[in-house]
């Protein structure tokens, strides 16, 4: 295939799901929908827990965090796959690629730490109760997230300055919705051995990381939970780390499935579809897994809509 110079490029164009017109309408108003109930959904958890002195505790600060963190990863994809359907335009800059891919590789790294850090404090919880709040204090809090945001941030900067030493091919038509690093990477012409390398050590170190962090932290909980005599006193322990442990299947389960899919289908627009699972679903499903299985949380909420109720907006937007 013929090559270009990598600094003669000047845009790639985003497939997306289907080329068929009659269905972008439908792909816009879905998306668009998705997108809005996942912002104003983690919006509403970083607001009941910042407005809730009851809330201001390690557990919450993690969950706010985390919420902050999915706005921001489905802010990377999504409005720009709209504005394409909108602006029945394809195209994404080279930068702009560039740009994205760096900032979704940081955001779910930043996504799978963050699980992995709840579950130690649902450790430590459950664990070690008489000891929860001098172990998770606020500097070993604010260290433990300096640390996530580093390691996803190198993570990030490495791939990304990766994919910019590489020259790509004429056929510059990325199969997906967002720039993905390995649909990119499959579009260059030189040698990606490097880029493949580098990619698999960096995603097999973090997950094999992060996943025994969380099935260490919670063989413990199990087990300490199983020590508990009283049916109540179990249930009770299981309940403060049940939204989480969803939370923990839904991504996993989810970032699992697409990459069997990919690899079994070997299909560029399969694997585009079966991502917009961790990429949209999983960060709009967040919210309704913490507020509905969290009393903390829904009497927050409920505290915030009876505000708003008999004190109006403008109150509201003062706190």
């Amino acid at each position: 295939m013929e090559s270009i110079n990598k600094t003669r490029i000047s845009e790639f164009l985003l497939l997306g799901f289907s080329e068929e017109p009659e269905i972008q309408p439908l792909i816009f108003g879905l998306f668009l929908s998705m997108y809005l109930i996942t912002v104003f959904g983690n919006l509403l958890i970083i607001l009941a827990v910042s407005s809730d002195p009851h809330l201001h505790t390690p557990m919450y600060f993690f969950l706010s965090n985390l919420s902050f963190v999915d706005i921001c990863f489905t802010s990377t994809t999504i409005p720009k796959m709209l504005w394409n359907i909108q602006a029945q335009n394809k195209a994404i800059t080279y930068e702009g690629c560039i740009i994205q891919m760096y900032f979704f590789i940081l955001f779910v790294c930043l996504d799978d730490f963050l699980l992995t850090v709840m579950a130690y404090d649902r450790f430590v919880a459950i664990c070690h109760p008489l000891h929860y709040t001098v172990i998770m204090h606020s500097q070993l809090c604010g260290l433990l997230m300096l640390v996530s945001w580093v390691m996803s941030a190198l993570n990030s900067l490495i791939q990304s300055l990766m994919v910019l030493q590489l020259s790509f091919c004429t056929d510059l038509e990325i199969p997906h919705f967002f720039c993905e690093i390995n649909q990119m990477v499959q579009l260059a012409c030189s040698d990606t051995f490097f880029n493949d390398m580098f990619f698999y050590f960096a995603a097999g170190m973090f997950g094999f990381l992060t996943l025994t962090g969380i099935l260490y932290s919670y063989s413990k909980i199990v087990s300490s939970i199983r020590g508990i005599s009283s049916a109540q006193g179990k249930y009770k322990a299981f309940s403060t780390c049940a939204s989480h442990l969803s939370m923990v299947c839904l991504f996993y389960c989810t970032s699992l499935g697409v990459y069997l899919s990919s690899a079994a289908t070997q299909s560029s627009h399969s694997s585009a579809t079966a991502s917009v699972m961790y990429t949209v679903v999983t960060p709009m499903l967040n919210p309704f897994i913490y507020s509905l299985r969290n009393k903390d949380i829904k009497k927050a909420l409920e505290r915030i809509i009876e505000m708003a109720a008999t004190k109006g907006p403008t109150v509201l937007g003062l706190k």
